[in-house]
């Protein structure tokens, strides 16, 4: 009995055997979850990025802008201006500011005179003058594939000398004949977008030609001659489709010295210049 006494107690340890591992918890699904997400919106982003123009690349950012309205009231209509066109002369619809068709904006101009682009209200005015018809334009991009396709070859731009209107050489849709002065039909039909564009406003215009640099050296290079009649041609078109022939300030030719990207043989450099002037300079 005093042997038992003094042996060690029996100690049992009994261990819960858990199959599979046990709950560890959810959490790492969601941030995967969150982690696909953003990777199939970064490969969307590339390839929009890849798949669109420069226009309707443009045309997607002004979309997610808030702070450029795309109409001031809803309406009934497609497209841009909800059902009115921006060329009524006669009456248009009111849309919350009053009904005002083309002639009396142009009445309204020519009575305000020089005084127009004094100060800073005038050069304020002069400034949305030329975004108008800016949006204006790029709008025109929406209304059918055909007008779709043939706004590729235009790219727009606001200076201090006033809004540049860019229209370029695309693979196998040049503006004209290789090495003349002949408008192709893309031409054509650019200048008669252009002319009921630039009719919005009473602004004066210049024409600026330009030209792609022939990879060797010529004897006789053509690029001036070239460049400055087919910057005639476009304003003989523009106004054959409508402008006021007094409105044409400067028609100009640049060769190949300004070329619009890096490699000056490149075919984009083929390009005619539109120049809605300022007012106010």
């Amino acid at each position: 009995m005093a042997a038992q006494g003094n042996a060690a107690p029996v100690i049992i340890k009994r261990k819960k055997v858990v199959s599979g591992g046990g709950h560890h918890g959810g959490a790492w699904k969601v941030a995967y979850a969150d982690f696909v997400t953003a990777m199939m919106a970064f490969f969307l982003l590339m390839w929009l990025l890849n798949a669109t123009t420069e226009k309707q690349r443009k045309g997607i950012s002004d979309y997610f802008n808030p702070t450029i309205p795309v109409n001031r009231i809803s309406g009934g209509g497609d497209g841009a201006f909800g059902g009115n066109s921006v060329f009524a002369e006669e009456t248009m619809a009111h849309t919350g500011t009053g009904a005002m068709d083309r002639k009396t904006a142009a009445s309204s101009a020519d009575e305000a005179g020089d005084d127009a682009g004094k100060g800073a209200a005038g050069e304020g005015k002069a400034q949305s003058e030329l975004e108008d018809v800016e949006k204006a334009l790029l709008a025109r991009g929406g209304e059918s594939n055909t007008m779709e396709r043939l706004m590729r070859h235009v790219v727009t731009r606001i200076t201090d000398e006033g809004l540049v209107i860019e229209i370029f050489d695309l693979p196998g849709a040049p503006l004209f004949d290789v090495d003349t002065a002949q408008p192709t039909t893309v031409a054509l039909a650019l200048s008669d977008l252009l002319a009921e564009i630039l009719n919005l406003t009473t602004n004066e215009l210049a024409v600026a030609g330009h030209l792609r640099a022939h990879p060797v050296t010529l004897i006789d290079n053509p690029v001036w001659t070239l460049s400055a009649l087919r910057a005639q041609r476009t304003r003989e078109m523009l106004e054959e489709a409508g402008i006021d022939a007094a409105r044409m300030q400067r028609v100009s030719g640049y060769a190949d010295r300004k070329p619009a990207v890096a490699d000056p043989a490149a075919e984009r450099n083929n390009r005619i210049e539109v120049i809605l002037l300022r007012r106010d300079r």
